[in-house]
């Protein structure tokens, strides 16, 4: 039945009884003849401008006492089937973005609660604890960003700058932590295996690999997407950001970097780990533990940090359970990568712990010294504070003056 015969049939019906709410065409659906005071429920219409809709959820409209029709019918429970229509999306993408924000969020309280600590105590002020406050600094300075990337994702689609700005720096942070996780692995593999001496590498070399290198490689990424937006300036959607939009060919320039990154992170690896089964077996020095300690994060972290990112760029194409498991297990090792760097590298950390342990020790030794130190007080009837010895001095003033009456 088209929707002319329905609109007619709507037409011809009349009402059984008077005062009673007539059939009515809402170019929508027909509403039949009801009874007043009554709220009327149908199913939604099955298709609207070629888009499949739910047929298992119900329309409304309202039947005054007067027996007239409200003036509009709800269709707030008619949606779409289709899952990529921007005012109802799909609820696995909803899920997904909440476990984003919740590891995201997770990871900037542990991180900066560990940058703090790091920070606040001199006695942990050293190369490789700057080396470690900086990995976590691009870890807060990227899920930050995501954070405020994705909560003004509207805005953004009608601010072009700030939407440059935006993903340029995203991506950085993100470059920034693989490179930051090489400094890591290279600090510990000249450490340890000794290629170099340690003087031959200042921290401000450190500080170039880690902030400078990913800045350039960002710069040339930027130069390429510039061109590629004035080559495609006919593209559909001109009112977003095309900048946000993945790009098969310019996205290489930032992520072959840090794939190569892993590589040469695992070799370095694979030499520490080396070097510590034969050399280092039978020394038990606290020098010696400190770097299987140092081995053992860095061995947790990088396949994570390597599985993690291999995730992000191959996974299900097609919609299902198991791409929605996916998609959530994805979510969730990507957002707590700053949470797991935070652990291995400053709360399980035994030179943290200690330095808390020596710093609590240290209070509570001068707490005790000003505890006993201060002067006890008693106090007379009247509840006029009085040493222990100036409360004794009348009970000896008035037996002498019972003494003297008695001689």
């Amino acid at each position: 039945m088209n929707i002319t015969t329905i609109n007619n049939t709507c037409e011809t019906e009349k009402s059984p009884n008077p005062g009673w709410c007539p059939s009515l065409w809402d170019k929508l659906l027909c509403w039949k003849t009801s009874k007043p005071g009554v709220l009327v429920y149908q199913a939604c219409f099955n298709e609207l401008n070629g888009m499949k809709y739910d047929t298992s959820q119900n329309a409304s409209r309202y039947c005054k006492s007067d027996g007239v029709w409200d003036e509009h019918s709800d269709y707030m429970h008619c949606r779409p089937l289709e899952t990529n229509n921007p005012m109802y999306p799909d609820p696995s993408v909803v899920y997904t973005s909440y476990f984003y924000y919740g590891g995201y969020t997770i990871s900037l309280v542990a991180l900066v609660a560990a940058v703090s600590i790091f920070v606040y105590f001199k006695d942990l002020r050293c190369l490789r604890n700057t080396i470690h406050t900086n990995l976590m600094c691009t870890y807060i300075l990227s899920d930050f960003t995501w954070i405020l990337t994705s909560t003004l994702q509207e805005w953004l689609a009608d601010s072009n700058s700030a939407c440059v700005l935006l993903t340029f720096s995203l991506h950085y942070f993100v470059l920034t932590n693989f490179f930051w996780m090489f400094v890591e692995g290279l600090y510990l593999y000249i450490l340890v295996v000794e290629t170099f001496t340690r003087e031959n590498i200042k921290l401000r070399v450190y500080m170039f690999i880690g902030w400078g290198i990913p800045l350039i490689i960002m710069i040339i990424w930027s130069i390429a997407k510039i061109i590629t937006s004035l080559e495609t300036e006919d593209q559909e959607r001109n009112d977003s950001c095309a900048w946000m939009a993945p790009h098969p060919v310019n996205d290489w320039i930032y992520q072959g970097p840090a794939i190569l990154v892993l590589i040469v992170n695992l070799i370095f690896l694979s030499k520490i780990m080396w070097v510590l089964i034969t050399k280092l077996r039978s020394a038990n020095s606290a020098e010696t533990q400190q770097y299987r300690k140092a081995s053992k994060a860095l061995l947790v972290l990088i396949p994570l940090l390597g599985v993690t990112y291999i995730l992000t760029m191959v996974g299900p194409t097609e919609s299902g359970t198991y791409a929605n498991y996916y998609s959530y297990g994805r979510a969730t090792l990507l957002s707590m990568q700053g949470f797991m760097v935070a652990i291995f590298y400053c709360f399980v950390n035994s030179e943290v712990k200690n330095t808390f342990k020596h710093h609590f020790l240290r209070w509570n030794d001068a707490r005790n010294l000003r505890t006993s130190g201060s002067r006890r007080f008693t106090y007379s009837k009247d509840w006029s504070p009085n040493t222990r010895s100036d409360s004794v001095r009348p009970s000896v003033h008035i037996t002498d003056e019972k003494t003297a009456g008695g001689a």
